[in-house]
């Protein structure tokens, strides 16, 4: 992390404010010029699109980034111990969901930030990826799930436990996941219905409606087969690596080693397995309690009685709430249980 230099400090801050007028919200930013009224539902994702275009015009290399916050007295979160980690992109919205920041800070004040979420680098790179061998390799050849597909559902969480608003549900929330790993590079989404049926996600209208609201996606018919959606956010369609590397990654969030759980189990379980199991390594893991309740969509206490629930349900040894240092651990057990098992544990 660069904390002072002798050349000038570079300002990567940029904000966006949704301000009411008639007939809909406004977005106003700073650097440009007055925005026309723009639609309710799709008012979050311009704002959220509007950042990731500045970030991108304006992006610089890594030994050139500063933490923005601590330039300002770190007067943007409760004190702690001081800079720490690389310089990371962090997304930060108000209690009123109308002013919205991104801004470079390091690790330590982006995790004492409250409602802020990492923007993850794949969310802004401006290019397709490039061809490599590891992508023309045949099936055959094709290497099993590992660390890369986890880092990749990791920061899709990561995204979308800011871009989605915070009443969205486990199940609309595992959707969401879902859609934007497998959308492609127009935004469009193809979901067959035997892939939902799988997921018990087949025939939940309400879901999709849930997104729409949101104004996340925009599905143009509610009849086709397989169910057809265009992604309004067009942060997702900037990411890398490519979409046959993103889909790897939708496959391990079905079967997240090595929390591997039931389709059977209730969405809220499961998207609390995915949680922990992309930020689990050898057996065990761990994270800030602010950060699980963000990608679980879930308040502190819910979230200690689904942790319970895993536990119960032999997904998880035990876990531990760190209050001094505000983290939560986990250890998971040497032998994932049958899936049939785990859901009747968790039911019982």
């Amino acid at each position: 992390m660069r904390l002072a230099s002798t050349h000038a400090t570079v300002q990567r801050i940029w904000t966006v404010h949704l301000r009411p007028q008639t007939g809909g919200p406004a977005l106003a930013c700073p650097r440009c010029t007055p925005g026309p009224v723009l639609p309710a539902a799709s008012a979050r994702s311009a704002a959220l699109t509007h950042l990731a275009r500045h970030a991108r015009a304006d992006a610089l290399p890594g030994h050139l980034r500063t933490c923005q916050c601590r330039t300002r007295g770190c007067h943007w979160h409760p004190r702690h111990r001081g800079c720490a980690g690389p310089v990371l992109l962090a997304l930060t919205c108000d209690r009123s969901g109308r002013a919205w920041r991104l801004a470079d800070a390091c690790a330590a004040c982006a995790a004492a930030m409250s409602h802020t979420a990492v923007v993850p680098p794949t969310l802004l790179h401006t290019g397709r990826a490039q061809p490599t061998p590891a992508t023309s390799r045949s099936a055959r050849s094709t290497p099993p799930f590992g660390p890369a597909e986890q880092q990749r559902v990791r920061e899709m969480l990561t995204y979308l436990a800011t871009a989605l608003p915070r009443f969205a549900s486990p199940a609309a929330r595992l959707l969401a996941l879902q859609c934007a790993l497998r959308a492609d590079h127009h935004g469009q989404i193809r979901m067959p219905r035997g892939f939902l049926r799988g997921m018990r996600l087949h025939g939940r209208a309400e879901l999709w409606l849930e997104l729409e609201h949101a104004g996340w996606l925009h599905r143009p018919s509610r009849r086709c087969s397989p169910v057809q959606a265009q992604l309004l956010d067009t942060a997702v369609l900037h990411q890398a690596p490519g979409r046959t590397a993103r889909i790897r990654a939708a496959h391990w969030a079905l079967r997240p080693t090595p929390l591997t759980v039931s389709p059977a189990l209730p969405s809220a379980l499961r998207l609390a397995a995915l949680v922990l199991a992309a930020h689990s390594t050898a057996g065990a893991g761990g994270g800030e309690l602010e950060t699980l309740t963000r990608q679980c969509g879930q308040p502190p206490q819910q979230l200690e009685d689904l942790l319970d629930q895993l536990v119960r349900a032999r997904l998880v040894t035990a876990w531990h709430h760190h209050h001094d240092s505000d983290e939560t651990r986990w250890k998971l057990p040497a032998h994932s249980p049958p899936g049939e098992d785990a859901a009747q544990e968790a039911d019982a």
